[in-house]
């Protein structure tokens, strides 16, 4: 349980790194300062001690420019200002003060010689400096990785906890790793509180479905195998022409309602016991679609030319695939006109094309959704989601005075 919300603890998390890294720099560049003092103090007293018992005059002062070094007197007559000088090359350091009379300064001159360390031992001092700045880095790198990791480890563990997550069976177990008491109040909480409910509601929805569709299968089926019996038992009996017909009509309108029964269960299925990869050959399915749309072609005097190229094997859920070739077939037998012939039928090893000839020209590409605005039929639509699920593909492609429709896998 945490006692704050995790904006505040990123910050306080933030603002701790910072202050502990500042504390760190501020006691390195103390002890810099004064190693680098005793470094000097160190350096005057081996150089008194090495003079012993001359003590060295590295420090003197000058009230005229003729007394002062050679080296400087060039220097002095351009009467510089009051303040501090240093000569590298020379190793001398100057200060110039006022002595009270203007025409003339006074000098301050120490010579640094001996005292400042040779050019090797500052850049081995630069080394050092620059490992423990590097080690610092690192250490900081890692105390602000490791105090981040703190700060956002409740989010780390609530998203663990979701990708585990089997939407598909939902236990017992998973709804206590996402319960939002584990993450206390605060935005984390929040956003666990949430997607408990949601899978709640994915959960409630998975179970309507299930039941819908057991119901429905047998509630929507019965019906219909009520008509179609009633229709078989008035075949028997002695009908006119008018009412064979008429009966002829009830029995293509009952296939037609048996087939989008069955299209509409097979898409409301989550699952269907494996079925999705089960093998079956494509040419029976296609014959069978054919003889069962051929009536729609009765008054139209066009004739259906099928090319079997191949009887190829499929994986899959048959009665889907069932149900994508009979919207096929139907809607091309049904925007063929009449002397528009020949429905062309070709089944090749990776693909199945239907072809009719259309009364106006054009040339596109439509999509499902496109196709059925303009009048190709709405099982397109159905078709396309069929094939998704199983992983087909399907294209739609008006072409001259052609639609052709291309089912692959």
């Amino acid at each position: 349980m945490y006692r704050h919300s995790l904006r505040k603890r990123v910050a306080i998390a933030f603002a701790l790194c910072v202050a502990v890294l500042s504390v760190v720099w501020g006691f390195a560049f103390f002890a810099a300062i004064r190693l680098s003092e005793d470094r000097v103090l160190t350096q005057q007293l081996q150089l008194a001690a090495n003079s012993y018992p001359i003590m060295p005059a590295n420090m003197r002062s000058y009230d005229t420019t003729a007394g002062l070094p050679a080296q400087l007197q060039a220097w002095a007559l351009t009467n510089p200002a009051v303040g501090l000088y240093e000569f590298e090359a020379e190793e001398l350091h100057v200060a110039v003060v006022d002595s009270g009379n203007e025409r003339q300064r006074a000098f301050v001159v120490f010579d640094v010689s001996g005292i400042e360390a040779a050019s090797s031992e500052d850049w081995w001092l630069l080394l050092v400096i620059t490992g423990v700045v590097g080690t610092l880095g690192v250490l900081g790198f890692g105390l602000g990785v490791l105090v981040m990791r703190r700060a956002v480890a409740p989010v780390a563990q609530l998203a663990k906890a979701v990708a585990d997550i089997d939407v598909e069976h939902l236990s017992m177990d998973d709804y206590k790793r996402i319960a939002s008491s584990r993450f206390g109040d605060d935005e984390v909480g929040v956003l666990a509180a949430t997607i408990e409910k949601m899978l709640e509601r994915i959960s409630a929805f998975v179970a309507r479905e299930r039941y819908f569709t057991g119901s429905a299968s047998h509630e929507l089926r019965t019906p219909i195998t009520v008509i179609t019996g009633a229709l078989e038992l008035l075949e028997q009996s002695e009908l006119s022409t008018s009412d064979m017909k008429a009966l002829d009509r009830v029995r293509r309108a009952t296939l037609d309602m048996r087939t989008t029964i069955e299209m509409f269960l097979c898409l409301a299925r989550e699952t269907d016991d494996g079925l999705y990869q089960e093998q079956f050959f494509v040419r029976p399915l296609v014959s069978n679609a054919v003889e069962l749309q051929r009536h729609l072609l009765s008054r139209k005097l066009v004739d259906v030319e099928i090319d079997y190229l191949a009887n190829p094997a499929v994986n899959g859920h048959p009665q889907a695939f069932a149900i994508a070739v009979n919207n096929l077939v139907r809607n091309a037998f049904e925007h063929t006109l009449a002397g528009q012939g020949p429905v062309r039928i070709r089944i090749d090893e990776h693909e199945l094309l239907v072809t009719n000839q259309l009364s106006n020209g054009t040339d596109a590409q439509y999509s499902p959704t496109e196709a059925s605005s303009r009048g190709y039929g709405l099982g397109l639509g159905i078709v396309q989601r069929l094939c998704e699920r199983n992983g087909w593909s399907f294209t739609l492609r008006a072409d001259e005075q052609r639609v052709v429709a291309r089912l692959s896998w």
